[in-house]
């Protein structure tokens, strides 16, 4: 044994001598070892086998994050992960922009309280004002997330997360949304804006659309291009927008709908990532530049201001309307707008840049009851018109046999004159459309937050609001007597007033309401937080100015022409006006629009 030892010593010997010969010419610096501290303890009785820790790392932690790496090993070891793919931590990703969102849908649930119709009202049920803008798009579109995302991953475009990875996180992300959806919905209990059913808010379309682009924009936004995300948060918003143009929805249910779907996207992943951990990822995200401020984002807000409409006497298309008393003959009411925008800069430095935007402002009017006159209000308007008139000028009194046989008579055979009111919206909003261009100018706060504003010129156009109508009923026939000296009647005696065999139906332009081209200037103030280095999530409040040429062309007695053919003569003479009311109007508007962006810098 002492000659095996002095063997083995003299061989390490030579070998130090060797490598420090070798190891010399290429430093000059003694080469030093230092070697981590282990300390070696006994566990307690459960086990035989005594554990080591290092360092000064907590025995527990230590223990706990060895099993844990190695049961996710264990578990997941037949997921595909690419390697130097970092692990995302727990909620890592979360931006809870989703919850303003969902609290902005609540607070403008109010909104809808202005606006109601009686569907329960069988009696009158024909003069309910449904919307005809009907489309099926938003059906379909809903799914572009889920299909763009599912179509790049079968034809083997990398994202994001592996099969496995994606299917679970896709699918905590929608069972986490159809849970919220769901209970809300059916606990609430809010009325669609067209009478249909009580499950309006919020809207199931629109978390659906929204769920769907936040997938596809954590798999290939984040990790391939951020258009992609452009794309599916822009489809997501169209939606929204479309199921508010079909009637289908209120405001609020839309921007509740988006904090849903938003909120549950990144919580379904962040589930995930604390289940899979760094198995299953194939790429990271994209670095960009923090620094740039150049963005293009898609938007989506609530416009304020602009509540109503209103024209008078002196509105009138009439050569001595100005002369009038300023009597209101039509008002306008709208309930909040929703605006959509495209919007997008190049910024020159860090602080000023120039660009433009596009927005679609889409105003829909609430108050069709005022609007509208029901068939019972129409005859009792001409028959108190015309008994008015005979009254006067016969010199009669409300006791008088004459006026008393005359009122019976009239009762009588006008209550068939309408028998069926339909009022067909063929448009039941205003819709502005403007595009505009200027300066853009960013102060940043810090790495992620920055504030913004600008200064903007353009154009803006108009969509009418466009009500038409179709009367039914009988057709009278009447005969009258009626002396006219120098324009002024002078007698009128009707000779009958009786019902036909004759029925009419009728159809008609009702009412038109819209605005001439006008020019729009715009600022606002903007809070961003660039919670990727090319992503970023923005609260807005922005103002526009113009000065907008208002028409509007109302027509709700044109039916008497062919009720009461042949009245025409008597109608003038009396003071009834039955001929369409034409009106122009020039409005300062001062708008104001809240909202939020998703935005993609480069």
């Amino acid at each position: 044994m002492r000659h095996i030892t002095t063997l083995i010593m003299m061989l390490l010997v030579c070998l130090t001598v060797s490598a420090n010969d070798i190891i010399g010419q290429y430093r000059t610096e003694p080469l030093k070892v230092e070697m981590p501290e282990w300390n070696f303890e006994l566990t307690p009785a459960t086990t035989s086998t005594p554990r080591m820790r290092l360092g000064n790392m907590p025995k527990s932690n230590a223990v706990n994050a060895v099993n844990s790496t190695l049961a996710t090993d264990e578990a997941f070891k037949w997921m595909k992960t690419n390697p130097g793919t970092k692990p995302y931590k727990f909620m890592d990703d979360m931006t809870f922009v989703g919850v303003p969102l969902f609290v902005a849908g609540m607070i403008l649930k109010s909104e809808k309280n202005a606006f109601r119709q009686n569907y329960s009202d069988v009696t009158h049920a024909n003069t309910r004002l449904l919307t005809h803008f009907k489309s099926s798009i938003d059906d379909y579109s809903q799914y572009f997330g889920p299909a763009m995302t599912l179509g790049l991953k079968i034809f083997g475009y990398e994202g994001r997360s592996d099969w496995t990875r994606f299917l679970v996180s896709a699918g905590l992300s929608y069972g986490v949304m159809g849970a919220l959806v769901n209970t809300i919905k059916y606990s609430a209990k809010e009325m669609r804006p067209d009478g249909s059913t009580a499950n309006s808010w919020p809207s199931g379309h629109t978390a659906n659309s929204f769920v769907g682009a936040t997938v596809l924009h954590k798999e290939y936004g984040l990790t391939r291009s951020p258009w992609f995300s452009v794309a599916g948060y822009g489809i997501a918003t169209a939606t929204g927008v479309m199921r508010v143009l079909n009637n289908r929805h209120w405001v609020s249910d839309v921007m509740s709908g988006a904090g849903i779907g938003i909120f549950a996207g990144e919580l379904g992943y962040a589930l995930a990532d604390l289940i899979f951990k760094g198995k299953g990822l194939l790429r990271n995200d994209l670095q960009g530049n923090f620094d740039s401020p150049s963005f293009f984002s898609v938007s989506m807000g609530v416009g304020l201001g602009a509540k109503d409409v209103s024209f008078g006497l002196r509105d009138l298309k009439y050569e001595y309307a100005s002369l009038f008393d300023d009597e209101e003959l039509l008002r306008v009411n709208f309930r909040s707008a929703t605006t959509v925008d495209a919007e997008g800069a190049y910024f020159f430095n860090k602080y000023v840049g120039i660009g433009g935007r596009l927005r679609v402002r889409t105003m829909p009017a609430k108050n069709w009851d005022a609007i509208s006159y029901k068939p019972e209000e129409a005859s009792k308007e001409l028959n108190d018109e015309l008994m008015l008139f005979l009254e006067t000028i016969n010199g009669w009194t409300e006791t008088s046999p004459e006026y008393i046989d005359m009122r019976e008579k009239m009762i009588k055979n006008t209550s068939d004159v309408v028998t069926e009111q339909n009022i067909t919206v063929e448009s039941d909003h205003l819709s502005e459309f403007s595009a505009t261009l200027g300066l853009y100018f960013n102060l940043p706060l810090s790495k992620r937050f920055s504030i913004g504003t600008k200064a903007l010129v353009g154009r803006s156009i108009m969509q009418e609001l466009d009500l038409d109508a179709n009367y039914k009923g009988n057709v009278k026939e009447i005969g009258y007597k009626m002396s006219v000296e120098d324009g002024i009647p002078t007698s009128l005696e009707f000779t009958r007033f009786n019902s036909t065999s004759k029925d009419y139906d009728f159809q008609w332009d009702y009412m038109t309401v819209g605005g001439k081209s006008s020019t729009t200037y715009g600022t606002g103030l903007s809070v961003t937080y660039r919670y990727k280095s090319n992503f970023s999530w923005k609260l807005f409040c922005d103002y526009d100015y113009t000065r907008k040429t208002f028409t509007a062309k109302y027509d709700p007695y044109r039916f008497l022409y062919v009720a009461t053919p042949g009245m025409e003569e008597v109608y003038a003479g009396v003071g009834i006006d039955i001929s369409a009311y034409e009106f122009e109007k020039t409005v300062k508007l001062h708008y104001f629009t809240l909202g939020g962006s998703f935005t993609v810098n480069f």
